[in-house]
């Protein structure tokens, strides 16, 4: 089956080999003006052409047993699918409680020692059945998809128990399987928190000895994560748990300096994890030894704006030229599953270029969240998998200036359309 989208409007195609980093992320060159057509293949791009010459030889094959489909962008702009590189997709139970809390000056470890947080999650989420957290999060799962996103990396770390953690993996492999969802990238994030039942030194015993072998012989996740942070797992564990996870063959990411400087970025870079995740507090020093060791920054806008907390400085990122993405850190505390919401943070309140925003959540974490398929993703280029989004404008910056609603007029993911407004 091949499938011609064509009268594409402006396009950005970001066809690289690396992150861009530093002034690429604001090249001009990644936009094809308007006129191209999109050759598809089965679930792959194939050709790059100008429309004209793209109609004529495929109208010349219709009616000849060719199963060509044509597909009329209308001048529309066209951007790659949209990967959300750091979500925690799967959990029950509702945490809407905590923001009068906030108000009212409670931190979020306090919060926690009032019976809130993420334990509180973690009971509500071993409470419900596979099939029920399945339900849930498919839903969600659709959400992100009618906003662009065709590829989202989703954790474990609300069962904390080996149990609970295969059967929120589970979960995430069934949305794997599941043609109508975006493709899945599965982390397993034992070290999330301290369940009620353990001590520190207890937990962290049970994650090395019972939980990590656990997971790893079952397949399920590709990667492992841990919640560096003072409080939650010291930089000493979170070492430890780091490094026996990639000696049992998985990836690693972690979640570094959300509340506070707490050395995450140095170890980050000293382990050289695919990625370093919110980052909002990390050291000029620890910054550069992330840079240093091209470990990426995976900034996560999401949850300073529903903390009510303030943003990094995206900017300071492209003038050092250090590689970093944007996610959505879905969570009971961040119910944001738009990116383009999330983009239109950083372009309309913290002056970021559409473009560079673009890249931070397309090209770039393809390198840190890669397709299932082996293909490339994050760009439209011959080769890559054929992960596209169709805007409602002809403006391709309109992509990140709709908060309120999705700036999508249709989705073609794996080269199949899955959503059309």
């Amino acid at each position: 089956m091949r499938t011609v989208l064509y009268n594409c409007g402006p396009m950005i195609h970001f066809d690289s080999e690396t992150p861009l980093v530093g002034k690429q992320l604001i090249n001009d060159n990644w936009i094809y003006s308007a006129g191209k057509a999109i050759i598809i293949d089965g679930s792959q791009i194939v050709e790059i052409l100008d429309s004209g010459d793209a109609v004529n030889d495929f109208e010349s094959h219709m009616g000849k047993n060719d199963s060509t489909k044509l597909y009329d962008v209308k001048n529309k702009a066209v951007i790659p699918g949209i990967i959300d590189s750091h979500s925690h997709l799967v959990w029950g139970g509702d945490r809407s409680r905590e923001v009068r809390l906030r108000q009212q000056g409670k931190t979020y470890a306090e919060i926690a020692n009032m019976g809130g947080g993420i334990n509180s999650t973690v009971l509500s989420t071993r409470a419900l059945s596979e099939n029920a957290l399945f339900e849930i999060s498919k839903r969600r799962a659709m959400i992100a998809l009618s906003n662009g996103t065709t590829h989202l990396e989703t954790k474990s770390g609300y069962g904390l128990s080996v149990e609970s953690e295969i059967k929120l993996l589970k979960v995430a492999k069934r949305l794997q399987l599941d043609a109508h969802t975006p493709s899945i990238d599965s982390t397993w994030l034992g070290a999330h928190a301290v369940p009620k039942n353990h001590t520190q030194e207890s937990y962290v015993e049970e994650l090395i000895s019972n939980q990590l072998p656990a997971i790893a012989e079952t397949g399920l996740a590709r990667s492992a994560d841990v919640f560096c942070e003072p409080g939650w797992f010291t930089l000493d564990e979170s070492e430890y748990i780091l490094n026996e996870a990639k000696s049992h063959g998985l990836a690693l990411r972690m979640h570094i300096d959300e509340f506070c400087d707490g050395g995450g970025g140095e170890l980050a870079a000293k382990l050289k994890v695919d990625t370093a995740d919110h980052a909002h507090h990390t050291s000029e020093t620890g910054r550069q030894a992330l840079k240093n060791a091209n470990v990426n920054t995976g900034f996560l806008p999401g949850t300073p704006y529903s903390m009510g907390t303030e943003w990094p400085d995206f900017n300071s990122m492209i003038n050092t030229n250090a590689p970093w993405t944007i996610a959505s850190d879905f969570n009971p505390n961040n119910q944001v599953l738009s990116i383009p919401f999330i983009a239109s943070c950083l372009v309309q309140r913290c002056k970021v270029d559409p473009l560079a925003t673009l890249a931070a959540c397309t090209i770039n974490p393809s390198f840190t969240t890669p397709h299932n398929s082996g293909l490339s993703h994050g760009k439209i280029a011959v080769g890559a998998i054929a992960n596209i989004n169709i805007l409602q404008s002809q403006q391709w910056e309109s992509w990140c200036l709709t908060p309120g609603h999705s700036p999508v007029d249709a989705t073609f993911m794996a080269g199949e359309k899955v959503n059309e407004y």
